[in-house]
């Protein structure tokens, strides 16, 4: 077995994750909504050897659209249209739980899956807020704890509809006249809280057998959800102590879910801004800084914090008496962490829009290929990641100038692979292929 080596993941959206970089001279504003451009993104992190990429998505508009690009393009689309533009890299989609049936889901994602020939990934989000809640016709969003109990009975079904199909149920005997045996091709006859289906899928097994299950939430029902079901995780952590500290915490709850750790891949997020300089890094991070407007996210922090924007003064800290966690029933996690963030570094509601601008809560990185180099070497080999969720300020400049300066200084360094060594989402992660459940019942039924 050889050394353990990092897992990157490109995280793409529009023109890069800082909110003003749509504003820059360089930047196509319409790059949310062209294949060409999301094809070149795909086709350099292919060829620096990344995992993955993933796509975002919200049932919902996308933030205020007046402050960045905010229309989407269905990722599952997307992703099918990338899959034969490229050749090796995984493709993970964002798909909600709450506002999806199992059936249709399962279905799309199996169906990227065999378009890719393996490469397909899931992000499994539970969906905050009520604006996504009333585009399906309910006036405000499921408890958080009601959202993550469907999220669970969901995987339930998405996995035993992708085991519907034994590995060996087609045959294509010609002579015999027989494309597949029938009794390996099983009804899953799940009824339950959330979800009555029948089964079986429509569609043949996964090359995978499941896509890559992907998850983010860092809330207490998020973090055992993702103990249970997740083969890597999406974080958000400012600090290298916050990481630390969750990647011990996940890591814990897996082997108490009574899984392998090795299996669940912790990948918090990093905005890398680079310059050939320290100095030009961050003038960079300041002339996007000065790009920001902030009457649109002022109104955005609110909506998070849940509080009316008149409240948010622009060089005064965060108002006192916001509510708790406990009394959220949005995106507690995020939510915990901007306001521990701005208590504990005492910052005004301009210092922590500036901050938030640029990564929305991940680390924020301004510095040269080297020392950004540095700061996940050592993040990796002190307990605090298992790779990275690389997310560009800018796009394309940002992505271009982290696969030609830093990914070769990691490779030099033997923390990164130089070639892929396998074909799917799976090999790249290095993770097993899941058995097929319904065949172990069969089994014990004959048995």
């Amino acid at each position: 077995m050889g050394a353990r080596q990092l897992h990157l993941n490109l995280f793409l959206l529009d023109t890069g994750h800082h909110e003003a970089s749509w504003r820059l001279p360089g930047s196509d504003p319409h790059a949310n909504l062209s294949l060409a451009a999301h094809q070149h993104l795909a086709r350099v992190a292919e060829e620096a050897k990344f995992d993955s990429l993933f796509l975002a998505d919200s049932p919902a508009m996308f933030g205020e659209p007046g402050r960045r690009p905010s229309a989407r393009i269905e990722p599952t689309v997307l992703l099918s249209a990338l899959a034969v533009s490229t050749q090796r890299i995984g493709l993970i989609a964002t798909a909600s739980t709450s506002y999806n049936e199992p059936f249709n889901l399962a279905r799309r994602l199996a169906s990227v899956d065999h378009i890719s020939s393996g490469r397909a990934g899931w992000n499994i989000v539970t969906t905050a807020g009520d604006a996504a809640a009333r585009n399906f016709g309910l006036e405000g969003q499921p408890l958080h704890k009601t959202r993550y109990e469907r999220a669970s009975e969901f995987l339930e079904v998405a996995t035993k509809l992708w085991d519907s199909w034994a590995d060996d149920a087609i045959v294509a005997d010609k002579d015999a006249g027989v494309h597949a045996v029938g009794d390996r091709i099983r009804p899953i006859s799940h009824v339950g809280t959330h979800f009555s289906v029948e089964g079986p899928l429509n569609l043949a097994r996964p090359p995978q057998g499941h896509p890559l299950l992907v998850q983010a939430g860092s809330s207490d029902d998020g973090k055992e959800f993702a103990a249970r079901w997740a083969e890597a995780i999406f974080t958000a952590q400012p600090t290298f102590a916050e990481s630390q500290a969750f990647y011990a915490d996940i890591k814990r709850r897996v082997v108490a879910a009574g899984r392998d750790p090795d299996h669940v891949l912790v990948l918090p997020g990093i905005v890398p801004i680079l310059g050939e300089t320290e100095a030009e890094a961050r003038e960079l991070e300041a002339e996007l800084d000065r790009l920001i407007a902030p009457e649109y996210a002022v109104a955005q922090l609110a909506q998070l914090l849940q509080v009316d924007p008149a409240r948010l003064r622009l060089d005064e800290q965060l108002p006192a008496d916001i509510a708790t966690e406990d009394e959220i029933e949005g995106a507690k996690s995020r939510y915990t962490l901007i306001v521990d963030w701005a208590r504990r570094d005492r910052l005004t509601v301009r210092e922590l829009i500036g901050k938030l601008g640029g990564g929305r809560g991940h680390r924020t990185f301004a510095g040269t290929p080297l020392q950004v180099a540095d700061t996940i070497q050592h993040y990796f080999e002190n307990g605090a990641a298992d790779g990275f969720n690389i997310m560009p300020a800018v796009l394309p400049s940002g992505l271009e100038a982290f696969a030609s300066a830093v990914v070769p200084i990691l490779q030099e360094r033997g923390l990164f692979r130089t070639e892929y060594s396998g074909t799917t989402l799976r090999d790249h992660y290095g993770l097993p292929r899941p058995a097929n459940r319904l065949d172990a019942v069969a089994e014990e039924v004959v048995a």
